[in-house]
């Protein structure tokens, strides 16, 4: 080899080393970019959950008969709120097994927007009507063929004993890019949940990925008639163990290109991690995967 040759070699190898250096720098920096972003989503869900209006202030739960619900904090009620948190009468809800209309006691403050009501019919529809008293808040939901009153408490001893949430690392190989299988049309399928019952959701396809070295699937449902993402409702092998007993949720972007990013280092407990009175989905069967997700949300531990 002569000189010549010896210098354009060298100069060859430099180049290569500096763009060696450079692509790490720059995968380094991708890396970095998508650490952060991970850990401001988690940082957003955290503060949800602490909102008023986030899970932690979830208190209460009623199923109501045909008739009249009496509602207050003296133990004789049928929906019997938190001792010292509104009137031992608050009032009543009558519920004709389609709807509610709540009846203020006189006096006891109930208010709706800060306005105050006496009479108001409760529809259960999105946004549901909500009535409230000091740090109370309550509203109608349904459930399949039951209604309920949903209670809310801004000063619920879930929210002053929140301990924050666990995580598990983030890991960049638990950011998989899946193909999207599309059905024919949307289809309907049965999606358990705690309260023994089976509701029916809508599914438009599944998605294939490889995962540790497995291939597997997941099939999403859409989480309401107006809904612009992805709801995959699964189970895995770390299940009971390091997260949450029954299956946690992962939301993904609509498919584009026939493809759908799963990034299970944002998968989430189920509200039913933060509070007894939840009604969450459980995973579908075929979203059992048979393989350990040590990625995400770990069990928050209280039951």
């Amino acid at each position: 080899m002569t000189r010549n040759e010896r210098g354009k070699a060298g100069v060859e190898v430099a180049i290569a080393v500096v763009g060696a250096m450079l692509f790490a720098a720059g995968a380094g920096a991708g890396a970095d970019t998508y650490k952060a972003d991970v850990e401001r989503w988690r940082a957003e869900r955290e503060a949800a959950l602490k909102t008023d209006d986030g899970w932690l202030t979830v208190a209460g739960l009623f199923w109501l008969k045909p008739g009249l619900n009496r509602a207050g904090t003296d133990p004789s009620n049928d929906i019997v709120l938190p001792e010292g948190t509104a009137p031992a009468r608050l009032g009543v809800f009558e519920f004709d097994g389609a709807g509610a209309v709540f009846q203020a006691e006189p006096g006891t403050g109930v208010h709706q927007n800060g306005v105050p009501v006496d009479r108001v019919e409760m529809s259960y529809l999105a946004p549901p009507t909500q009535i409230a008293v000091r740090d109370l808040t309550m509203f109608v939901i349904r459930r399949g063929d039951r209604y309920g009153v949903r209670l809310r408490d801004r000063n619920s001893a879930m929210r002053r004993e929140f301990k924050g949430l666990r995580w598990s690392p983030i890991d960049p190989a638990y950011r998989v890019v899946a193909r999207f299988v599309a059905y024919p049309e949307p289809k309907t399928i049965p999606v358990p949940n705690i309260l023994g019952d089976t509701p029916e959701m809508t599914s438009p396809g599944y998605v294939e990925f490889t995962l540790a070295g497995q291939a597997l699937r997941l099939e999403p449902v859409f989480d309401g008639a107006d809904a612009h993402e992805l709801f995959f409702i699964f189970g895995d092998q770390t299940n009971g163990i390091e997260t949450y007993p029954s299956g946690r949720f992962l939301y993904a972007a609509l498919p584009e290109n026939g493809q759908v990013v799963l990034d299970f280092n944002k998968a989430e407990n189920p509200p039913c991690a933060f509070t007894p009175f939840a009604t969450c989905p459980l995973p579908p069967k075929p979203n059992r995967l048979p393989v350990r997700v040590e990625a995400g949300e770990l069990n928050y531990g209280h039951h």
